[in-house]
């Protein structure tokens, strides 16, 4: 067993970024070498220097849906946000907050157009279950006219923007938080890499809230993680094998990445085209196939992430590191700094 609190730490509350950085690429960068146990200080736009030709970066080019809405109770008027989470046929899955009275057969109205409602259909421990009162061909509108940026819940910036808080690469509409490892990465940031000679491949994972979520048990083996959805395309599973091929390092850019190339190889023993949901959790004991090297921010304490790169590159290294930019003042999480494990 492994005890949750060897993964906790204390992080000033001021280092956990409210806004993003503009440029992209200016944010600060951290090249952790596992293998030396050193660490080196830059920016995110000399990555190119840690990068060598025939390098495979594997990005996340999910979209984040702006999926917070403030409804109220149709009979009582009382409010209560509701957060959309998953699809599945003709209900979501919604986390709603405050939730203590709501019922199944509750009526939830959005106040700007009545006409526009969710029926509160079921729920079970984790999540209530909302019929939308709309067809499925009008819900990306209506997301899109009415929906909030669903920022994680330590972000307190008032009315962000969502392309703020999307990647340059952002494709497929689906996630309820940013895949934010690729945040840095600007369009010109892209070509100068490209023209170096690394390259570029795309999957998708839909990321959940789970990724919100520290760790409340007392070990992390009694932890379950949330399901998420995924697709790996045959051109990027293509892209991997040619890349592990001529001996040159598979990249993945966030944590997202690497848990759908690892809970692949965990399922077909070898990567190829696949698409599915995965909980995969990874944490220290974790032998790691298809991942090299990964790019990822820095994580909070007692979360899953932070557990993920513990497994990669060790714990007490990565305490140490941890420690180390706390005394930088490297900034946290959704909109903070970068690190590139090698």
């Amino acid at each position: 067993m492994i005890l949750t609190d060897q993964f906790n730490f204390t992080l000033p509350s001021e280092l956990i970024a409210q806004n993003p950085i503009f440029p992209r690429d200016q944010c600060r960068l951290m090249v952790i070498n596992r293998k030396y146990q050193t660490i080196d200080h830059c920016i995110f736009s000399n990555i190119g220097e840690y990068l060598q030709a025939g390098d495979l970066l594997v990005l996340n080019d999910t979209r984040v849906l702006p999926a917070r809405f403030y409804a109220i109770k149709k009979e009582s008027g009382g409010k209560v946000e509701i957060l959309f989470l998953h699809h599945h046929k003709d209900w979501w899955a919604s986390s709603l907050n405050p939730s203590r009275r709501v019922r199944i057969g509750t009526i939830l109205v959005l106040p700007e157009n009545p006409s526009i409602s969710w029926l509160v259909v079921g729920r079970d421990s984790d999540w209530w279950y909302l019929k939308p009162s709309f067809s499925q061909d009008e819900e990306n509108k209506i997301f899109l006219k009415y929906g909030h940026t669903p920022t994680p819940p330590y972000i307190k910036t008032p009315q962000l923007k969502l392309d703020d808080y999307q990647t340059v690469y952002a494709r497929h509409d689906g996630s309820v938080a940013a895949p934010t490892a690729g945040i840095h990465f600007t369009e010109p940031l892209i070509i100068h890499l490209q023209k170096q000679g690394v390259r570029f491949a795309f999957l998708t994972l839909h990321v959940g809230p789970g990724t919100f979520f520290p760790v409340k048990t007392h070990t992390i083996e009694e932890h379950r993680m949330h399901s998420e959805c995924f697709e790996l395309n045959r051109t990027t599973a293509e892209a991997i094998l040619n890349t592990k091929k001529r001996g040159n390092r598979v990249i993945a850019v966030g944590t997202t990445v690497v848990r759908v190339l690892e809970s692949i190889h965990q399922r077909h023993k070898y990567i190829c085209e696949d698409h599915g949901e995965t909980d995969i959790f990874i944490y220290p004991g974790f032998q790691f196939q298809m991942v090299d090297a990964m790019i990822t921010n820095f994580h909070l304490p007692r979360s899953t992430l932070f557990m993920l790169v513990c497994a990669f590159a060790g714990t007490d290294f990565m305490k140490q590191v941890y420690a180390e930019a706390i005394n930088h003042r490297y900034r946290f999480y959704s909109f903070g700094d970068a690190t590139f494990i090698i």
